[in-house]
């Protein structure tokens, strides 16, 4: 029998530890100094500690994981999603190891990992591309501007090596270009290892599908229907549904056909996810491929009667795909939401802490995957998602409505996190008449604020958590925070500003995390709005300007510090009188 380790954390690593259960499979948990005593922990049959706090020093070390497998005696390694999961160098060194590896082979992942080799790879499969061109590494300015030449603006920079939305920006004008390919040169290298990036024609009013595949060793590939992702907030996810609303049959079918002749053109085994771009006319383009287990996975299941970790197993232990899978059709419908640790109120910044109180309610058809609980901590080292709160209806109107009920029944203390914002997304008449598109929360939610209400006003978006007194009438409603005056009117909170402190007075970190990049010295003078300190917090980078024109007095932090909330960066001369 294979004894599994599942060398991730949080929700995922949960999820794929039930499905060793459901298989009776032995599983081992590996975690790092900030999640000790984390769920996923005490789920798994073993855990093995296996560094320091940030990613790099555990979660990111193959050597440290290949020594827990060996350690523990597991015999297979499964990667979840991001961290190790598209790392080809890491599915290599499993299989030298004599260790059974959960997902499409090195050599696959190296091909379709790549989302250059990727996009070389759909074009002799004959799936259509969008116009692109690629920066290798050690890239020039001159390159830059010939890629953006070739390509033309508006275009999305897209890091090479990964997804996510990790190193993507959009330019939409050739001024722009060089500091935005700088940033996500930087925050590609940081997630990916690699600074790699390439530039890809950007559409406007598009939507973004994707479809879930599953192949075996014995060269039977399925599609399992497709997956709507377009309501995006700067490029990541927010929230994900299944079947995609008002997709033609014939569309939809020539999605599927695509994503399983590319599948099959590479040789792919286990689960797999193309992405593609659709028009407003239903022309679609193949943008990358995914090549291991989605976090939305689990609309999918919902509505397909699947066990997507499970099945990815079977697979690896040599299994062919069952006849139930091979001729599944879907059945209702199903949506997921993305419940983050994050501020809306100061442009949704990640919030790090102590849960003091994390709850989700039990419905009929409602389904919570987490990696936390009351009383644990939110690490400022990883992605800042809680949980993923999924509903099925036998149509899309009834898993809104349920979906939209779990979100509102959901309790969160010691953090801030979306939930209000999300039940705001899911009450916006497009989504209710399901005809979204990429640009749909910018266009519709550029002005989002909080709101503190009454528990009288029960019928407005929002989860409830008590109020500071035990015994008060009042209740707490949605993300943002602010003063109640009890004079019967609405104290709105502050709209969000983007990841840019400019403040008055000596410069203090707002959040904690950890500094990237120091650009100013003692002495030097800067300009209103130049950027002098850029940090990174839960994989979300943010910068901090100059307040005004004047001088830096000192500096109070260095490159790669750990820092908390209220930590000095960078005290400003006083001006001359």
């Amino acid at each position: 029998m294979m004894k599994v380790l599942v060398a991730n954390r949080g929700e995922i690593a949960c999820r794929v530890i039930a499905a060793c259960r459901s298989l009776g499979l032995k599983s081992v948990a590996v975690y790092s100094d900030a999640d000790a005593g984390a769920r996923h922990t005490r789920l798994a049959d073993e855990a093995v500690p296996i560094g320091p706090g940030p990613a790099a020093e555990s979660y990111l070390n193959a050597q440290k994981i290949l020594d827990a497998a060996v350690k523990t005696g597991a015999t297979a390694i499964h990667p979840g999603y991001g961290f190790m999961s598209e790392r080809a160098h890491f599915a290599e060194a499993v299989v030298k190891a004599g260790l059974t590896w959960i997902g499409p082979s090195a050599k696959v992942i190296d091909l379709m990992g790549n989302k250059i080799a990727a996009k070389v790879a759909a074009e002799k499969a004959k799936v259509p591309t969008l116009p692109w061109a690629l920066l290798k590494d050690g890239w020039t300015k001159a390159d830059l501007e010939a890629g953006g030449k070739k390509v033309g603006f508006p275009l999305l920079l897209k890091a090479a090596a990964g997804g996510g939305g990790r190193g993507m920006r959009l330019v939409e004008k050739s001024a722009e270009l060089f500091e935005k390919a700088e940033s996500a040169m930087r925050e590609a290298q940081g997630a990916f290892g690699s600074g790699e990036l390439f530039l890809e024609k950007y559409c406007a009013a598009s939507r973004h599908v994707e479809v879930q595949v599953m192949g075996d060793a014995a060269g039977t590939v399925v599609s399992l229907g497709e997956r709507e992702c377009s309501v995006q907030r700067r490029h990541q996810k927010v929230i994900e549904e299944a079947p995609a609303p008002n997709l033609s049959d014939k569309t939809r079918k020539a999605l599927w056909t695509a994503a399983v002749s590319l599948a099959k053109a590479v040789g792919y085994v286990n689960a797999g996810t193309c992405e593609f771009l659709v028009d407003g006319e239903e022309n679609f383009y193949f943008l990358e491929m995914n090549t291991r287990l989605q976090v939305e996975h689990p609309v999918t299941e919902l509505v397909w009667g699947v066990d997507l970790p499970a099945l990815q197993l079977r697979v690896a232990q040599g299994e062919k795909l069952p006849k139930e899978v091979v001729a599944a059709s879907p059945r209702g419908h199903a949506i997921e939401v993305r419940i983050y640790a994050e501020d809306p109120s100061k442009g949704f910044m990640p919030s790090p802490g102590r849960l003091e109180r994390f709850t989700t309610p039990i419905l009929p058809y409602l389904r919570v995957d987490t990696g936390y609980e009351t009383g644990s901590e939110v690490p400022l080292y990883y992605d800042a998602m809680l949980a993923k709160i999924i509903a099925w209806g036998m149509d899309r109107e009834q898993a809104r409505r349920t979906l939209l009920q779990g979100v509102r029944g959901t309790s969160v203390v010691g953090v801030a996190w979306n939930g209000a914002y999300l039940c705001d997304i899911m009450e916006h008449q497009r989504f209710i008449d399901g005809k979204v598109t990429t640009q749909f929360l910018g266009e519709a939610f550029a002005s989002w604020k909080g709101e503190v209400r009454s528990k009288a006003d029960a019928d407005a978006p929002g989860a409830s958590v008590p109020a500071a007194a035990p015994a008060s009438p009042w209740r707490v409603f949605g993300s943002g925070g602010g003063k109640l005056g009890f004079t019967g009117a609405r104290a709105k909170g502050g709209g969000y500003d983007e990841h840019d402190f400019t403040q008055g007075g000596p410069l203090v970190a707002e959040y904690p995390g950890k500094v990237l990049k120091v650009l100013a010295r003692a002495g030097q003078k800067v300009s209103k709005g130049d950027v002098v300190v850029v940090c990174e917090s839960m994989k979300m980078e943010f910068s901090y300007s100059a307040p005004s024109e004047t001088t830096v007095k000192s500096v109070g932090v260095q490159e790669g510090q750990v820092i908390a909330a209220g930590t000095l960066l960078v005290e400003w001369e006083e001006a001359s009188s």
